[in-house]
C-alpha cells in the first residue's frame, strides 16, 4: 500500500501557494518516504512557497532524517511580472521585486514543520557547488530554461546517493511546451541515457528515477 502523507500534512499542502497537484504531490511523498529509509537528507530545487516542502517534510519527519529545500526566492522566469504564473502577492512591496520567503515561511510555520525543514537561500548551482553531502532524495522543480534545468542536474545530481531517488518536475515530452517543460524533459532524457538513473515511475509530470550506476 503507497504510503500516505497524515491528513493534517496533505491539508497543509493543498492550502499552500503553488502548482504542484495533488496526483504529483502523493507521489512525491511516497517517494520521500521511500529515500527517507537510506538515513540521508532530502533536498529539493525550487521552493517557491512551499507547497512540496510540506510533503517533503512530513516525510523527513516520519524518516527522522532533514528536508532541504534551495531557492532564491526571487521567483522563476514565468512567475515575473506580465508572464502566466506570476502573482502580485508575492512581490515585495518596498523593493518591487518577487520574494517568496515570507510566504514560505508562513507555510511551514502552519504546518508545523519548520524544525524539519534547512531553508537555503541562494542560486541552486552556486549552493550545489560546495555541497559536499550525499542525499536519499533530490528532486528538481527550478527553473525551466535549459540554463537553469540543466544547472540543477548537474550540480545536484552528483549528490543522490546509491539506491536513492531523483525526481524531476515538470516533464513535458511534448514540443508545445517548449517553454514549461522541454527543458526538463530533456534533463530527463539525459539522466535515463546516462546509465546511472533507472526509472521508477511516471506520475503526470512527475518521473521518478532510481540511482542504480556511477555518474550523471
Amino acid at each position: 500500500m503507497p504510503a500516505a502523507p497524515k491528513p493534517e500534512i496533505l491539508a497543509a499542502f493543498e492550502g499552500a501557494k503553488g502548482f504542484m497537484p495533488v496526483g504529483e504531490g502523493l507521489a512525491l511523498y511516497e517517494a520521500a518516504v521511500e529515500a527517507g529509509r537510506l538515513g540521508l537528507p532530502l533536498l529539493e530545487v525550487g521552493t517557491y512557497c512551499g507547497r512540496s516542502t510540506v510533503l517533503l517534510a512530513g516525510a523527513a519527519r516520519e524518516a527522522g532524517v532533514t528536508a532541504v529545500t534551495v531557492d532564491h526566492h526571487r521567483g522563476s522566469e514565468e512567475q515575473q511580472p506580465g508572464w502566466e504564473y506570476h502573482d502580485p502577492a508575492t512581490v515585495d512591496p518596498e523593493l518591487g521585486v518577487m520574494d517568496t520567503l515570507p510566504t514560505f515561511r508562513r507555510t511551514l510555520h502552519r504546518a508545523g514543520l519548520e524544525d524539519h525543514v534547512v531553508a537555503v537561500v541562494g542560486r541552486s548551482p552556486q549552493i550545489a557547488a560546495f555541497w559536499n553531502s550525499p542525499l536519499g532524495l533530490v528532486f528538481i522543480d527550478g527553473g525551466h530554461t535549459d540554463e537553469h534545468a540543466t544547472g540543477d542536474y548537474e550540480g545536484w545530481a552528483p549528490h543522490v546517493a546509491e539506491g536513492g531517488l531523483l525526481l524531476i518536475h515538470d516533464v513535458f515530452p511534448d514540443p508545445v511546451d517548449e517553454f514549461t517543460g522541454q527543458a526538463p524533459y530533456r534533463v530527463y532524457l539525459r539522466a535515463l541515457e546516462s546509465g546511472a538513473f533507472t526509472e521508477v515511475s511516471v506520475t503526470d509530470s512527475l518521473r521518478v528515477l532510481r540511482r542504480t550506476g556511477a555518474g550523471v
